[in-house]
């Protein structure tokens, strides 16, 4: 995890799994405003996010509390933001929420 905190004992994860459409025009600009203005937010731990060369990608970020990510969702611009996904950018999606009990990894 990308986190920017003292490594909490559990916490939770959004997983964002979406495929693009054809219409990518401003996506890059909005994903990179969302991620700035999710940092802002109360809560939030950190990112990572993958995608293929088929527009298929997976975004996951971590947060501390189911309350923390309910209030990300809820957030203003967020909001305007998953509705131009719907509309604009993805042909499907999938969202998960999981609560993630241990990590660990190499280096640590």
């Amino acid at each position: 995890m990308n986190a920017e905190s003292d490594n909490p004992d559990s916490y939770y994860a959004v997983i964002f799994s979406s495929q693009h459409g054809d219409d990518d025009d401003g996506y890059a600009e909005t994903a990179q405003r969302m991620e700035e203005l999710a940092r802002q937010q109360p809560g939030f731990l950190g990112i990572e996010t993958a995608h293929d060369a088929e527009g298929f990608g997976i975004t996951v970020s971590y947060w501390r509390d189911l309350e923390s990510i309910r209030n990300w969702k809820a957030q203003p611009e967020h909001l305007e933001a998953q509705t131009q996904g719907k509309s604009l950018w993805y042909s499907r999606y999938r969202l998960r929420i999981a609560k993630v009990e241990r990590e660990y990894g190499w280096p640590s």
